[in-house]
């Protein structure tokens, strides 16, 4: 930093000073006398506020626009050249929080004892142009624009505040980083030099991303997935599209439009200006979206007003009514006097995010009490007064017969809230909390063993060399605010803090209240990071109090799933109805998904029903049926084997093994009996008996068949003189047959059992609305071995049968056998294709009905005749009768 000399004389400007003071061409020019230093200041800022102090709090801000002609230089700048001013009215209220901090402090002995803290503030105008003169003016001596040319010690800045805009904080920030002066900006983060001007650069303002976040929480929360942006035209307003358009996308929100809010401008482009609003506000009536994003500066809002306006011309404008605004926080209230009887309807239900603030006692005492009489360095107060109040002062015009004139007496409170309001908004509160972190700051210095003061006039004076080191105090700042919270700063010199919610709720007579519906707080535990209390929220107008709903298309009902639209974004989107097997139980959704395992869809497809459990019961007709049919098949096979046992010395009993016939009428019995396994509920034991029981009574079965085939064969066989197969003939090769058969298929039967047995199991998948309880066979592959070896016994039989058909013989039995393995074969050939193409319990029916279909084919085929030549044609069983050749 420079030192500065007690006398005039002359200084050597940094290259940097010298680049910016190129801006300032235009409008300063310095004349240097050859004997003495005089500056000519043709152009200065005429509205500044000045209180002497030990120690100066400076502070830049934007409050007032001047309408003016663009400078053409052909003559020397002067006044003229300004035609009127625009005062934004609310911006005031800032000002007004920077002088009742002050005092405050003053006023408080616990903070700084013995110093007296004074201000400077300067009116930016909302141009570069005027930033960097009020940043350089901060540096020269008082009321004279020559930056480093002091005559005297006052005017020493130690601390800079500056807003509310964000191009107002950034050209700040080009001047006063080069002399390590910090910056406390009440503004949004601008994109500043990371080496140079961050080091020295604070926000009274949070995170940005968590902003980002917040707006993303909100959409979400309301399911606003259809939404528009209206950005400003700055490095800001590009700087948030590109931060929101992917992040937004990501949780599948998407954007109908993204416009440019015009830069607001008084030049002789004016007309332009309002082209550029009519043409965005038929973007915005003729979009479907109901919520709109909305990023800008503070005055912002004085363009949405012109949009309002603008929709009082157009026939459709009740749909500006149905949108909701949700407005970032840098958006405040302002206005210039030209609205000050414009609507504000169009704020209704609008919600937007505030810095957290509290009211501040006396703060409301304090405007009630300000006015131009009492204030007479106030250089502001004035053309606020005058144009608050439609009145202007008698030193103000030459002829002011036809004016009303300003007693300034006149109230704050008078006003409606839509030009002034008497309770500290979010930013006034933030420049409240600047000018004491400020405070603290200098207190803990102060404090310290890097303090040098030294006395004058009683007072306590800092030096000026070491003012740069409060830069060190302020980033460590920590203090608790008037309502208890912590103020503090982080690693990138943004405010540790949330924002509140408000939610924007208009009154005819031009007034408005902010209702504080919900917060955004970091601090907080994940789940409790973002909180709103939907209940208190009132709506635009135009939605009868029902939550909007800003969707490119209506949800998907229940039973739906969307479908993406070609060549719409990716939020808009189709219905179709869910796939078989699937349900949608929430409107909306992206996929169908499918029910439990133990559930099915119902028609609606908006719902599980749960599955009934399904086993072929005897209580239903069909398991009644196939009992009967068992029982009534073992009864007439239990009648032909009494009949064989009365009739037992009968030649056609005695005939070809009357043992065999025994054993095969009693497997046939134990056969129709096992049928009864299928039918009931599956339990363990039933499950281990069906299969295994039902392939060794079948294979006893089929090998007594080809038992008795063979026997019939080989009795003709030893007929013929000196045949060798007498030796084969008799009771031994008969049993040698059937237990060799029947423990091949018991040995298999007792491999499956130790390997993988069947159990009760519940089928889920095979019915779409039942569940099947059934018996799993285990391993299938022993199930299919069992009924293999099972179905080479019949083909061996079949065929053995089939080449003794023609033996001569008055009864051939080969005949009969021939046409029961024939049933036997084609029943159990059947049986695979149809029993893998049913479900369910019909499943355990096709097995019951092939065994007592296959059974019944061998019981009646083979042993029908012999019953009707036993009981009804006795006399044909006789020897003679059997001998008896064809």
């Amino acid at each position: 930093m420079w030192r500065q000399e007690n006398r005039c004389g002359e200084g050597i400007l940094s290259w940097k000073i010298v680049a910016f003071a190129v801006v300032l061409l235009p409008l300063v020019t310095f004349k240097t006398p050859d004997i003495k230093c005089q500056v000519s200041n043709s152009l200065p800022i005429l509205h500044k506020f000045y209180q002497p102090g030990d120690f100066i709090i400076d502070s830049i801000i934007a409050q007032i626009y001047r309408v003016y002609t663009p400078l053409s230089f052909a003559k020397r700048p002067s006044n003229d050249i300004f035609e009127d001013m625009v005062v934004v009215t609310q911006i005031y209220q800032h000002i007004l929080a920077l002088i009742f901090a002050v005092k405050e402090i003053n006023e408080n002995p616990q903070i700084l004892p013995n110093v007296t803290l004074g201000f400077h503030i300067y009116n930016s105008y909302f141009t570069a142009k005027w930033t960097y003169r009020a940043s350089m003016e901060l540096f020269s001596r008082l009321g004279k624009s020559a930056p480093n040319y002091k005559c005297d010690i006052q005017n020493n800045p130690g601390a800079v505040i500056g807003g509310p805009v964000s191009e107002v904080c950034l050209y700040m920030a080009d001047i006063l980083s080069i002399y390590k002066i910090p910056q406390i900006m009440y503004c949004s983060a601008a994109a500043l030099d990371k080496k140079t001007q961050a080091a020295f650069y604070y926000q009274v303002f949070p995170d940005l991303k968590l902003q980002y976040k917040a707006i993303l929480w909100l959409l979400l929360y309301f399911k606003w997935t259809w939404t528009g942006i209206i950005s400003g035209q700055n490095d800001n307003g590009e700087r948030f599209e590109h931060n929101i358009i992917s992040m937004f996308a990501q949780r599948g929100i998407c954007f109908d439009f993204i416009v440019r809010i015009p830069r607001m401008s008084f030049l002789s482009d004016f007309d332009d200006l309002l082209g550029e609003v009519f043409e965005m506000n038929e973007i915005i009536v003729n979009s479907t979206v109901n919520a709109l994003v909305i990023h800008g500066e503070i005055e912002t809002m004085i363009i949405l007003r012109i949009f309002s306006r603008a929709s009082a011309y157009d026939l459709i404008s009740t749909k500006r009514n149905s949108k909701v605004w949700i407005m970032i926080g840098e958006i405040d209230f302002t206005s210039i006097p030209v609205q000050r009887d414009w609507d504000i309807d169009f704020l209704h239900g609008a919600i937007s995010f505030a810095i957290h603030s509290s009211e501040v006692v006396g703060f409301h005492k304090f405007l009630q009490v300000r006015n131009p009489t009492s204030e007479k360095a106030d250089g502001f107060v004035r053309v606020f007064w005058e144009q608050v109040f439609g009145c202007l002062f008698p030193n103000s015009m030459v002829d002011l017969q036809d004016e009303d004139l300003c007693s300034g007496e006149e109230k704050l409170e008078t006003l409606p809230a839509s030009v002034f309001e008497m309770t500290m908004t979010g930013h006034s509160y933030s420049v409240f909390t600047a000018a004491y972190v400020v405070a603290h700051a200098l207190h803990a210095m102060h404090s310290t063993s890097f303090k040098k003061r030294m006395k004058v006039d009683e007072g306590v004076k800092f030096k000026n060399e070491h003012l740069w080191k409060l830069n060190h105090f302020v980033k460590s700042i920590s203090f608790n605010n008037s309502d208890g919270g912590k103020v503090s700063f982080n690693q990138n010199g943004e405010l540790e803090s949330g924002f509140d919610i408000i939610n924007w709720v208009t009154f005819p007579n031009q007034s408005f209240r902010r209702v504080k519906v919900g917060k955004i707080d970091p601090m907080a535990p994940q789940e409790e990071v973002f909180s709103i209390c939907e209940e208190a929220i009132v709506w635009p107008s135009r939605f009868n109090q029902a939550q909007p709903l800003s969707l490119c298309n209506a949800n998907c009902p229940l039973g739906y799933q969307k479908t993406k639209k070609e060549g719409k974004p990716f939020c808009c989107y189709d219905c179709i109805i869910c796939p078989e097997g699937k349900i949608s139980n929430q409107t909306d959704m992206d996929e169908c998904f499918e029910c439990p395992q133990n559930h099915y869809p119902n028609v609606e497809k908006d719902s599980c029903l749960p599955k009934n459990i399904q086993f072929l019961s005897y209580g239903e007709p069909l398991g009644i049926s196939l009992a009967c049919f068992a029982l009534s098949l073992s009864f007439l096979t239990a009648l032909v084997l009494w009949i064989f046992i009365r009739h037992r010395d009968t030649p056609i009993v005695k005939a070809n093994n009357r043992n065999l016939s025994y054993t095969l009428l009693t497997s046939l019995l134990f056969s129709f009996l096992c049928a009864l396994l299928f039918i009931g509920r599956p339990e363990k034991v039933t499950c281990l008996l069906r299969q295994t029981a039902f392939g060794i009574i079948f294979s006893v079965a089929v090998s007594c068949v080809l038992s008795k085939t063979i026997t019939v064969i080989l009795a003709f066989m030893v007929t013929k003189p000196g045949s060798s197969m007498r030796k084969w003939v008799g009771k031994q090769q008969a049993i040698s047959i059937v237990l060799s058969c029947s423990l091949i298929q018991a040995a298999l039967c007792t491999v499956w059992l130790a390997t993988s047995p069947p159990f009760p199991d519940l089928d889920m998948h095979s019915m779409s609305k039942e569940m099947v309880l059934q018996c799993n066979e285990g391993s299938v592959t022993m199930f299919y071995c069992v009924l293999g070896f099972m179905g080479l016994l019949a083909i061996v039989s079949f065929s053995v049968a089939f080449l003794a058909r023609k033996l001569p013989d008055s009864f051939n039995e080969a005949k009969f056998i021939t046409f029961s393995m024939l049933v036997f074969c084609s029943v159990w050939l059947s049986f695979v294709p149809t029993y893998l193409s049913t479900k369910g319990k019909y499943m355990v029916a096709v097995e019951i009905f092939s065994i007592l279909a296959s059974s019944a084919g061998l019981l009646g085929c083979i042993f029908s005749p012999k019953c009707y030549i036993i009981v009804v044609k006795p006399e044909l069983n006789s020897k003679e009768q059997l001998r008896r050749k064809n």
